[in-house]
């Protein structure tokens, strides 16, 4: 898609400047006096950023995470492209219908509510590890452990794999960081082999061996004729790995930066309208692409099948249009929401489970840690669309 030279609407922004990285909302206030979407030309198509447009556009049926029209696959990302197409992530009905009613059954709430105990206690086991050193990066020492060893256990895959499980996760995840370039790609492919591989004979144990586990329990589906495929049930649970732990830690990461940064009193850490604050002020996801699924004008822009959309979730989070003081961190504010998590068919199906995990993660911190502050400005990765932490280093 091209617009003429002198377009109002071009917008050109590289979401590797380290002051954009740093702080990308400078930017999204720049898009709005420019229209509903503008068309962001570091990534070649339009991106929508207000509110109400990308909240509706995540629940429109006209468009979807699978192209209609996909591009050949170069031969090298052939590994990646076939683990994509049985992802839940990228599936739309029937076949989403059928993947995301089977992975529901763990993530309802009343299931995930029973992991709390276990939540709290590892948050605890953790923080046993550097009280007394007084000091600490949260990011590897708190943020990350929680939710990767949550999630491993959750599907019976042994928590003391952790590092391993993260390495891939983070390998496969960057090919979807801005001008991600051939050896990113390569070593993408390269965790996603090795990532299938073990899981492929992980499931063969469970075959065998049937634990009270989601692994188990997916594949006990699969036997009952519920049509799960082996390819699909090793998709499923990558894609939950790397979902279940990517977006908690920034989200715990960012959640402790707002709240020291801000002064906001430390008891209300575990209330549930601080997580659905802490979710809206700085999202741990920024930007969530679709294809439109057939020619289809929104905000006065003709789309046409297979044309990708952007939706800014940060952007969208802090829209003074529908939120009052967007930049400020305020639980229990009367405009409250967010679509950090995402809407519609595709809202984020562990969204109990990283509310559960906050819920239990920051109280414990702030309890156990009086006196907790920034030890230095913390700093984010450069990653976009992920907007997370490198390091948020702690003294007490």
């Amino acid at each position: 898609m091209t617009l003429p030279p002198n377009d109002p609407r071009r917008f050109t922004q590289s979401p590797t400047d380290p002051a954009f990285v740093q702080d990308p909302y400078p930017a999204y206030e720049r898009m709005r006096p420019l229209g509903p979407a503008v068309f962001w030309e570091d990534y070649g198509h339009w991106c929508f950023h207000r509110f109400d447009d990308v909240n509706a556009l995540l629940r429109d049926r006209r468009f979807g995470r699978e192209g209609p029209n996909p591009a050949p696959t170069p031969e090298h990302l052939k590994p990646f492209a076939d683990f994509s197409r049985h992802s839940l992530l990228e599936r739309e009905p029937p076949a989403h219908t059928r993947l995301r009613t089977l992975v529901n059954r763990a993530f309802v709430s009343r299931a995930v509510e029973r992991l709390r105990p276990r939540i709290t206690a590892l948050a605890h086991e953790l923080i046993d590890r550097f009280q007394a050193d007084g000091e600490v990066d949260l990011i590897p020492a708190f943020a990350t452990p929680i939710p990767v060893v949550v999630i491993a256990e959750l599907l019976g895959v042994p928590a003391d794999m952790a590092d391993q499980l993260l390495d891939w996760s983070h390998r496969m995840v960057a090919i979807y960081q801005f001008n991600a370039d051939r050896a990113v790609e390569d070593d993408c492919v390269a965790a996603t082999v090795a990532f299938s591989d073990f899981l492929r004979g992980y499931i063969d144990q469970r075959r065998a061996a049937p634990g009270d586990d989601l692994i188990s329990h997916l594949i006990a589906a699969e036997e009952a004729g519920e049509r799960l495929s082996t390819d699909e049930l090793i998709s499923t649970c990558i894609l939950l790995l790397n979902a279940g732990h990517e977006a908690t830690v920034h989200a715990i990461g960012n959640g402790v930066k707002a709240l020291l940064e801000t002064g906001l009193d430390p008891a209300l850490a575990g209330e549930s309208a601080t997580t659905e604050e802490i979710l809206r002020f700085d999202a741990p996801l920024h930007l969530f692409t679709r294809y439109a699924l057939e020619d289809v004008e929104v905000g006065g822009i003709a789309f046409r099948t297979g044309d990708v959309v952007g939706l800014l979730l940060g952007a969208a989070n802090r829209d003074p249009a529908r939120f009052e003081a967007p930049e400020r961190l305020w639980p229990g504010r009367p405009d409250g929401g967010h679509v950090s998590l995402g809407a519609g068919i595709h809202f984020c199906v562990g969204a109990p489970l990283a509310r559960l995990e906050l819920q239990c993660a920051l109280p414990a911190l702030f309890e156990r840690l009086p006196g907790l502050r920034l030890a230095a400005s913390p700093r984010f990765a450069d990653r976009y669309h992920f907007h997370g932490l490198e390091a948020l280093n702690l003294v007490w």
